[in-house]
Order: C-alpha cells, then sequence, then structure tokens
C-alpha cells in the first residue's frame, strides 16, 4: 500500500510508540548499532548485489546534482534549483527502486519509493533534517522487510549505503545551502544529521586510544576521519562553522566530555528517542504502509 500520514495531532504520538512500524524502526537502527561496534568503516565485508545497485542509485542522485547548478537568486539560502533536482527523484524514484528490488518483489516499489523520496528533504522550503534522515533508514529497513537485504548486509548498510548517502546528503545542503528542518540551533546536535553520531559512537567503542575527548582536536579528526563516520560529521561542521567549537557546537563539545564511548552510545540513543522520535514536528511527517505499519505492535 502507499504509505500515509498517520500522526496528525499530538495525542496520535502513542499510536506510534506502540506501533509495529516504531519497533521495527528503532530494531532496525539498535541491531546495526550493535553490527557496527568496534570496526572502522575501512574494514572488509560482504557487498552484495542489492547493496551495489544502491551504490548505483546514491551516485544518480550525485550525478543529477552536477547536472542542476545552483541559480542566481537573491536570497543566499535555499536555491530554488534543488526543485528542479528534487522534481527529478520524484519523477523517478519509482523505477530507481525497481532496480534495486529482486523481480519478484518489485509489486513493492511504490511503497518503498515514497521513503526514498521523503529522504532528501523538503522541496517546499528546501530544508533537510533529522526526520529526513529518519526516512532512509525507514527506506533501508523495508528493502529488509522484502529480503532485498539481507542480515549479512549490515556492516555494508552502513559502511557504504548510508556513508554514500551522508555524501551526497551533505553535497546537497551545501550546493543548494539548504536550511535546516526544525533545528535546535545551538542547542541541537547537529544541524541535519543523528544517525551518525549514534553508529559513528558504536565504531569507537573500546578503542584503544581515541576517546571522547579527542573528537574536538582537529588533528584527531583530519588523521582518523576516513576510519570513523563521527569524525567525518565532526569535520563537515568544522568546514561549514566558524567560531570556537564550543560554541557553534555545544551539545557535542559537553559529549567530548563523557568518559567512554559506551556511555556517549548509549546517551545518544536515549537523545535520538527523546529529540526525534518522540517529537511531533518531527514524526508528524512519517509515513505508514504495509511494511511500516501503524498497528499496535506484537507483543
Amino acid at each position: 500500500m502507499v504509505p500515509k500520514k498517520e500522526i496528525s495531532m499530538v495525542p496520535d504520538m502513542g499510536k506510534w510508540k506502540r506501533s509495529q512500524a516504531y519497533a521495527d524502526y528503532i530494531g532496525f537502527i539498535l541491531t546495526l548499532n550493535e553490527g557496527v561496534k568496534g570496526k572502522k568503516l575501512t574494514c572488509e565485508y560482504k557487498v552484495s548485489e542489492t547493496v551495489e545497485k544502491l551504490m548505483d542509485l546514491l551516485g544518480t542522485l550525485d550525478q543529477w546534482i552536477n547536472e542542476t547548478p545552483p541559480v542566481d537568486q537573491p536570497s543566499r539560502f535555499g536555491n530554488k534549483a534543488y526543485r528542479t533536482w528534487f522534481a527529478k527523484l520524484d519523477q523517478e524514484a519509482e523505477a530507481l527502486v525497481s532496480v534495486v528490488l529482486p523481480a519478484d518483489k518489485c509489486a513493492a516499489a511504490p511503497e518503498i519509493a515514497v521513503y526514498l523520496k521523503e529522504s532528501v528533504g523538503n522541496s517546499t522550503r528546501i530544508d533537510y533534517g533529522t526526520g529526513h534522515e529518519a526516512a532512509f533508514a525507514a527506506f533501508l529497513c523495508c528493502l529488509c522487510k522484502v529480503g532485498a537485504l539481507r542480515v549479512d548486509d549490515q556492516l555494508a548498510i552502513v559502511f557504504k549505503v548510508f556513508n554514500r548517502y551522508l555524501e551526497v546528503m551533505r553535497k546537497l545542503q551545501k550546493t543548494y545551502r539548504m536550511e535546516p528542518a526544525g533545528s535546535q540551533g545551538v542547542w541541537g546536535l547537529d544541524d541535519f544529521q543523528f544517525l551518525p553520531f549514534i553508529w559513528g559512537s558504536s565504531q569507537f567503542i573500546d578503542h584503544p586510544t581515541l576517546e571522547p575527548r579527542h573528537f574536538v582536536d582537529e588533528r584527531v579528526v583530519n588523521e582518523h576521519h576516513q576510519d570513523y563516520m563521527f569524525l567525518e560529521c565532526i569535520k563537515f561542521i568544522n568546514e561549514m562553522k566558524t567560531g570556537p567549537f564550543a560554541e557553534h557546537s555545544n551539545q557535542l563539545w559537553n559529549i567530548s566530555a563523557v568518559p567512554s564511548w559506551s556511555k556517549v552510545n548509549q546517551g545518544l540513543i536515549r537523545m535520538y528517542k527523546a529529540e526525534c522520535l518522540e517529537k511531533f514536528p518531527v514524526i508528524q511527517h512519517f509515513k505508514f504502509g504495509s511494511l511500516l505499519s501503524i498497528q499496535p505492535a506484537k507483543p
């Protein structure tokens, strides 16, 4: 079925938290969190045909950015060329998803394509935030539910597919000067992303030398960012923001004082639930279908 919004008022949030979709989504995030624990981006892992096809899909989105340069306009933010880029995805999404799915699962393309379209930002507001990121995780979760991605694809899902998705999103944010959606400004973790901080902190668990206090050191970031998703995020923040780190990224600065990576990881999961998954302004846009269902979770 084509997914649709189900959370239209604040009291509906209980329905979301009790839903099968919530259980499946958080289960997916936590399974991947366990899977990447202590591993580098550059480690060895299996790359399946579906993963290769997803990389091609993301490569196509990237190529479309190159073909759609920003236009001259008076306002600095929210370049309208983004709408041209988005219209292309809107038109092609179903076909792109069909290619990724095994032949016997093609009927699921219209449902799964909705999550892909929701994962790249909003074309009216030209903004991007953690709700869009969640739609991409939901897209990957759906691919697992229909059997296109499997349990042994875990590392490739985070290290290859999600990491490439982040590269494309950063390029979109930069090229079209996208606004942060529902950003809490200096009090949020990051203007645009959340999941790479969760999975990225898990990568560092039990690291022999690198501690949370080290990620605010630019030398450490430059030396190790190719191996760690968390440091890629910090590197992007440092490129995009000026001034002292403690001022523009206060929450992350506070996190650098936490003694261990496992404490950071647990704290970020709690924060993600509270700040993203339990916030009405984020979840009101989430869509539910047959794969991610609004029905109450089975006990």
